[in-house]
């Protein structure tokens, strides 16, 4: 994979993840505004944490693509060993909580961890160092014999 295409790859990220983060944040507010109804703090306390988690999965994935933007810039604070070179382990929703929630705000929880997937597997792919097909070739041979 070369740098044009990563380069392309992580702006196009980038738009994705700002748009969900901008649709997340109208209808997790648009929820907490709606749900204010006596007896339902259970639900306002799933509702607030499971809104935390979503803003810190995207937060974390718009730092990630961030900071390679910086390292494609060649910025010399932005270095690969940076903790912001890493995507780190993902937060999971609670899907017992959120299948309390409408369906459109199950759809944002959904796309949001779906981003935080593709932006690990991306950086995982990058990471891995390059085999020669033939070596590749070899490998899958001797896994079947």
């Amino acid at each position: 994979m070369g740098l044009p295409v990563q380069r392309a790859q992580v702006e196009n990220l980038y738009v994705d993840a700002m748009l969900l983060a901008d649709e997340a944040h109208a209808a997790f507010a648009a929820q907490r505004d709606l749900g204010r109804t006596p007896g339902d703090s259970l639900r306002q306390i799933g509702l607030a944490c499971e809104s935390l988690k979503t803003t810190t999965r995207l937060m974390h994935i718009i730092a990630w693509l961030l900071h390679r933007r910086a390292m494609m810039a060649g910025d010399p604070g932005a270095g690969p060993n940076d903790s912001a070179a890493r995507i780190g382990e993902p937060v999971t929703a609670d899907w017992d909580i959120c299948a309390g929630f409408d369906e459109p705000l199950r759809r944002i929880v959904a796309a949001s961890e779906r981003l935080f997937e593709r932006i690990a597997a991306i950086e995982s792919g990058w990471q891995a160092p390059a085999v020669a097909p033939v070596q590749a070739l070899l490998a899958r041979l001797e896994a079947r014999l």
